[in-house]
């Protein structure tokens, strides 16, 4: 055993490696479950108790120097390759036959809604998707028990007052306690309600919601906002109207509808032959809901008013089902490649 001790011993203080794959072969040679080494450590064994201390050590060394031979070996052919990746000359033009990325539809839609708001002065507020029931209802004039909380269907989390919120209007409750006015301000972000999912509804999607608190604010200046916003969305040609309607955060309200993208408001089965189509709600603030808030209604009026992204999204690009904004299929995503 002393003899093969030393042969093996010999072979791994000599060994000098020509590249990566043999520096792995003698590795599995000595090293591996069958390797030398490794039989020699079962033949250890049967070796008497006067020399187990002697070739206990020997066999450790040899462990350890052919362990570190390999190891230092190994560090050598890594560096070399990393040292070769970096000589790549990285002016050659990309290879043409790599697939480009594209945006999700929803973000292009969203960064568009921003940055048309952000010319006329909005700000972006962001806040949480876990929300308490106060500032989802109760500070939107929607107490426990008001009709208004049938509209929507809501998950709860926990306990009864932590919900998952059911509008971005629960940001704006944030900025209007935190923020003196003037506020002019759009909250985008995922929201959740509790709904069967089908072609045009789901349980989650996108929102945004805008809010303008100053003094003298009138209907006309949402009249105007919303016209502004459908001209730049949709076109310049794009028409308005407001109908009458309630939500229990804006008084009075109304529902926008927008003159059909695809048949020019002539009539289509998208618009069911109206020439209109729904994208958004709105209204005047509540004075109620400004009081809730810590500010002055005799002072400040204001208005709001919220849309889903998917909607727009849907009405931009003609896409007639919402579940194939979350499915990922890559054939659809793939038609937004050249989308800005």
């Amino acid at each position: 055993m002393k003899d093969k001790i030393e042969h093996i011993l010999h072979e791994v203080e000599n060994f000098v490696a020509e590249s990566k794959e043999q520096v792995e072969e003698y590795r599995i040679k000595w090293l591996s479950k069958k390797g030398q080494i490794t039989g020699l450590f079962d033949e250890f064994k049967t070796v008497g108790p006067d020399l187990k201390k002697e070739f206990g050590q020997k066999l450790n060394e040899l462990r350890n120097k052919a362990q570190e031979k390999i190891n230092v070996l190994k560090e050598k052919y890594e560096s070399l390759h990393s040292s070769s990746d970096k000589q790549i000359d990285l002016t050659i033009p990309g290879d043409p036959s790599v697939a480009i990325g594209s945006r999700h539809p929803i973000s292009i839609v969203r960064n568009k809604i921003t940055e048309l708001f952000s010319r006329i002065g909005f700000t972006v507020s962001d806040g949480r998707e876990i929300e308490d029931d106060w500032h989802n209802f109760s500070a939107l004039n929607t107490p426990e028990n008001h009709p208004a909380r049938d509209m929507q269907d809501t998950f709860y989390v926990e306990t009864p007052n932590i919900v998952l919120r059911t509008q971005t209007s629960s940001v704006q409750v944030h900025i209007m306690q935190n923020t003196k006015p003037p506020i002019r301000t759009i909250s985008p972000g995922r929201v959740y309600r509790n709904e069967a999912i089908s072609a045009r509804a789901h349980c989650q999607f996108h929102q945004v919601e805008g809010l303008y608190i100053d003094k003298g604010v009138s209907f006309a200046d949402l009249k105007q906002t919303m016209l502004y916003f459908s001209k730049e969305m949709f076109g310049a040609d794009t028409k308005i109207r407001l109908r009458p309607s309630y939500f229990p955060f804006t008084e009075p309200s109304a529902e926008m509808d927008i003159s059909c993208t695809l048949c020019k408001g002539e009539g289509c089965n998208v618009c069911k032959h109206t020439g209109w189509v729904e994208i958004l709600g709105c209204g005047m603030v509540d004075p109620q809901v400004l009081e809730n808030c810590g500010i002055d209604s005799k002072i400040y009026t204001g208005f709001a008013f919220g849309m889903g992204i998917e909607r727009v999204t849907m009405l931009k690009y003609q896409v007639n089902d919402i579940r194939l904004y979350f499915e990922n299929d890559i054939r659809f995503l793939k038609q937004f490649s050249s989308a800005i």
